[in-house]
């Protein structure tokens, strides 16, 4: 029998040690689906942390149909996407012109230069951050499958469980994100 089924079981029957051997297994991964989500480390926290939360409310629901990590990939994605939603509705497009209203009455917009914030850049973690931007940049379904399938190392039919889409629809989104990122490195000549 797998091991993350036994761990279920035993997490369904009230020993709490099963679903800590799961998240301790399992929260590199989940942080690193969150983290290439979400572009910046204290949401990437806050994102894995909600997906284990609600991974254990419905550890009911998974009926050993697919890996526990396809299930728990899934589970992730949708807390992702939950959240993108959430933010997506949350913006406002705002002046930096436009004062803002303190306690102590109206006030100048203070914008920080963070250009100044770091004396010495690295080129890897410039080329890091380039390539986190231009992930950001995709549209959320080819970003999500890039993830899985480049980063997280699914194959194609754990991609199809975890976002509930066909095989070809999967290939097609992977095969114009990986075209969209590679015409932008190109461009910066970060491809020979």
């Amino acid at each position: 029998m797998d091991a993350d089924i036994e761990l279920v079981k035993q997490t369904l029957q009230g020993n709490e040690a099963g679903f800590e051997k799961l998240v301790y297994t399992y929260q590199d991964k989940v942080y690193t689906l969150c983290y290439r989500y979400s572009g910046n480390e204290e949401d990437a926290n806050d994102l894995a942390q909600e997906a284990f939360i609600k991974a254990y409310r419905s550890l009911g629901s998974f009926k050993g149909n697919s890996r526990f990590s396809t299930w728990l990939y899934r589970v992730t994605t949708n807390v992702c996407l939950d959240e993108m939603r959430r933010k997506k509705r949350l913006i406002q497009t705002q002046s930096l012109d436009q004062p803002v209203t303190g306690a102590d009455g109206e006030m100048s917009r203070i914008v920080a230069d963070e250009s100044q914030s770091v004396d010495v850049l690295y080129e890897a973690q410039e080329q890091a951050d380039y390539i986190q931007s231009l992930l950001n940049e995709l549209k959320p379904e080819h970003r999500m499958v890039l993830l899985l399938k480049d980063i997280m190392e699914l194959s194609y039919d754990e991609i199809s469980k975890v976002l509930n889409i066909p095989s070809g629809t999967i290939k097609s989104r992977l095969s114009r994100a990986r075209d969209l990122l590679r015409r932008k490195l190109l461009d910066r000549e970060l491809l020979p």
